[in-house]
């Protein structure tokens, strides 16, 4: 289970940074299962396979926050025996996982709020806290216009708009990423996720930077939803850029050049219009 999980992280098969600290979180569960001749050797297995969940994607503050506080809580717990160190870890999973799932929610209904009925929105790549936004909004009958970017190189958005398409109250258009600046002047509002908050700039799904400076120059408001554990004040993060295969932009070998596959942007804050998470709405 944690060697299929890290090879998901590896392969942006599950792509949200939220979706990412869940899985990691409940793959954990696998030792609950392992027999350990103490509690030293139970935590000494903790502590090496979370460190190789948290390696799998170096870009994911929540992955990284999350697997430190599994660790930190069986740590604290500071057990007897190997049954009260698994017990105070299934604790702690469970914690972290409904602690995720919350504030998901509660951001996507703060960010709901943000909406009126009749907006045009334009949204970027599958973030799982928009579709909360949106799908809180639509739950409170709200009608919207959506225009999804396909986000390449690995079609995240497509899956946007197919999660979408089949409900009454949205008409949901999907465009090539390049198209965003041709419609912003349609829109209303851009509602995007992000990945983490780091000092004066969000990180997120590359594109991301692009459509946030062709915003501004329309003076559309640009909207980031996440939750607060995105925020990295921890020394122990350093965010670093995914460096995504070629074979995901050319599929044939590039020859004579070189292809460029970068997972993620910076946008800075001056772009941002808010920053909406489970507890508050961030004005700049």
């Amino acid at each position: 289970m944690i060697d299929e999980t890290v090879r998901r992280i590896e392969e942006l098969r599950t792509q949200s940074a939220s979706l990412v600290a869940v899985d990691a979180a409940e793959a954990l569960r696998e030792l609950l299962d392992r027999e350990f001749r103490s509690v030293e050797e139970f935590e000494r297995s903790l502590e090496r396979n979370s460190r190789t969940l948290r390696q799998a994607n170096r870009s994911h503050a929540p992955l990284y926050t999350t697997q430190r506080r599994l660790v930190d809580a069986v740590a604290d717990a500071d057990a007897d025996d190997v049954e009260e160190a698994k017990a105070a870890l299934a604790t702690a999973i469970a914690g972290v996982v409904d602690r995720i799932e919350t504030s998901k929610a509660a951001a996507g209904e703060q960010a709901a709020a943000l909406i009126d009925d009749g907006d045009v929105i334009l949204t970027h790549e599958n973030s799982s806290t928009v579709m909360a936004a949106l799908e809180r909004a639509l739950a409170d009958g709200k009608s919207v216009e959506l225009y999804v970017t396909e986000s390449r190189p690995r079609f995240l958005g497509r899956r946007t708009a197919r999660q979408l398409a089949g409900n009454d109250r949205v008409d949901v258009t999907l465009i090539v990423d390049s198209a965003a600046g041709h419609v912003l002047p349609e829109c209303d509002r851009v509602l995007v996720g992000m990945n983490c908050l780091i000092d004066d700039a969000v990180y997120n799904r590359i594109g991301t930077y692009g459509i946030a400076t062709a915003a501004a120059d329309r003076d559309v408001p640009f909207t980031v939803v996440g939750a607060s554990a995105k925020f990295v004040g921890d020394a122990g993060f350093t965010f670093e850029n995914s460096r995504r295969p070629p074979s995901e932009v050319l599929r044939e070998p590039a020859d004579g050049f070189d292809a460029a596959n970068p997972g993620y942007d910076a946008t800075p804050l001056r772009l941002v219009d808010a920053v909406v998470t489970e507890d508050d709405v961030l004005r700049f």
